[in-house]
């Protein structure tokens, strides 16, 4: 736990100095620091440019990734211009998908009378109506850790110093809050 603390508390720079040294000790943890610090800034960057969600979570990962194998190679000159460089990667990352869909589209517009006719597979299973009252029925208490769980993509030790709790406690309210859901949704589908 100390560990973590300790990297938490080191700059962004710090971090990648860490990683382009590939010291066995603490080289993970900064790695994961940094994409846990980069990946929500990069996901934004991606909604705002493309428009879309799965392409905006594509973007970061692929950033996420280059940006990694980049530190651990010593590619990159300046780690105190890390955010820049994550930035500048995104900026050229976005273009190359544009340009994709673009291709994608001229395609199926000269060759989709062509094409034989793909069928959406029917969704109306999912019963998003269903889920919802079934997450309200839960207990605030429960429905805050899935939100911060599932939504915020957060871990056990972080909602549990956040909420007071030990991470013990909020893996087994994390539990009990999916088997009653699961059970909730469950007689829906009856």
């Amino acid at each position: 736990m100390a560990a973590t603390n300790e990297v938490e508390a080191l700059s962004d720079a710090d971090l990648a100095r860490l990683v382009a040294t590939g010291a066995v000790q603490g080289a993970g943890e900064a790695e994961n620091e940094l994409c846990r610090r980069l990946g929500p800034r990069l996901r934004l960057y991606g909604l705002r440019h493309l428009r879309n969600h799965a392409a905006a979570d594509d973007l970061a990962q692929e950033v996420l990734v280059l940006v990694i194998e980049r530190l651990r190679a010593g590619r990159i000159r300046d780690p105190e211009r890390l955010a820049s460089f994550a930035f500048g990667a995104c900026r050229l990352v976005a273009r190359n998908q544009r340009r994709g869909i673009r291709r994608r589209q001229d395609l199926i517009d000269r060759f989709g009378p062509d094409l034989p006719q793909v069928v959406e597979p029917d969704m109306s299973w999912l019963g998003q109506k269903r889920l919802r009252s079934c997450l309200e029925a839960l207990e605030p208490r429960h429905q805050t850790v899935l939100l911060l769980t599932f939504y915020s993509e957060r871990d056990s030790n972080e909602i549990a110093r956040d909420l007071g709790l030990s991470a013990e406690n909020v893996r087994a309210i994390r539990h009990r809050a999916l088997v009653r859901l699961r059970d909730c949704v469950g007689q829906g589908e009856s």
